[in-house]
């Protein structure tokens, strides 16, 4: 059933990371929104499955394989957007990978890429959308600019300390984006959504985490233990993630920038 509560009729949306989990839920919920999207992903398979179910529904989506991590893809990626689609309305960096481990043991290649990917992959993303957005850009219309982060970048997680430090640098770096965004009249908004514990495969190498490093034992324990602290007591939907991202990415969310829009089920809150 088709989400008409926020109306993207006519934008135009790049959703990186969308072939699963919850940026395949964001992919879903601009699309009925009436969004043309374009999802990109290294795993084509995936992405060439998600675009084609999406299809089936008549909602006008595109699939492009993209390295985040790559300055040239991002270069790529954008100009193909905008010279196939008439210009770019909403980026949504969601693209990101967890490597848990405890901080004694991680290495440093296992450091570098998950920063990468999660902080250089949401800073290009940044920087090549915000230059056609802005005015005198090739698209030049503003936009919105969502950054997935993570309860991780706010708050500490044991065995997450490399992934939430990563996640805290996209919280940073959104906050700024926007403050400077703002103040150059470019007329791009620039938010982050930061998720709890959400039932995806990523959700679960959480537990995983927890359990091989010997912290809790099993990962029935430390699903169990999770579940506790969450007021809410149930793991979040990807489609609850989608729904703060359909808001922000539309018009209804107008004077909001520089936030953070934190999806846990009130974890944080404790």
């Amino acid at each position: 059933m088709a989400n008409n509560s926020f109306d993207m009729g006519g934008k135009v949306a790049l959703v990186t990371g969308g072939a699963t989990g919850i940026g395949a839920s964001i992919v879903e919920s601009l699309a009925q929104a009436g969004a043309t999207v374009i999802v990109t992903d290294v795993n084509v398979a995936a992405g060439e499955a998600k675009v084609a179910e999406l299809k089936e529904k008549d909602l006008q989506v595109d699939f492009i394989r993209q390295d985040v991590a790559s300055e040239a893809q991002w270069k790529a990626t954008i100009d193909t957007v905008v010279a196939n689609h008439g210009g770019l309305d909403v980026l949504v960096n969601n693209a990101g990978i967890l490597i848990g481990g405890l901080l004694t043991d991680i290495s440093l290649e296992d450091f570098r890429r998950i920063y990468s990917i999660n902080v250089e992959g949401t800073f290009l993303g940044m920087k090549y959308a915000a230059k056609v957005m802005r005015p005198g850009g090739s698209s030049s219309r503003g936009g919105s600019i969502i950054n997935l982060s993570s309860v991780a970048g706010i708050i500490g997680t044991p065995g997450e300390s490399v992934y939430g430090s990563s996640k805290g640098a996209v919280r940073a770096i959104t906050k700024h984006a926007a403050v400077e965004f703002a103040t150059l009249g470019y007329g791009i908004r620039v938010n982050s959504v930061h998720p709890g514990p959400i039932a995806t495969p990523m959700g679960e190498q959480v537990f995983e985490t927890l359990a091989s490093d010997k912290l809790l034992g099993s990962e029935e324990a430390a699903q169990q233990l999770v579940l506790a602290l969450i007021p809410m007591k149930r793991l979040g939907k990807p489609q609850e993630v989608a729904q703060v991202v359909l808001f922000l990415a539309s018009d209804a969310s107008a004077y909001i920038t520089g936030t953070e829009y934190v999806v846990d089920g009130g974890l944080t809150a404790m």
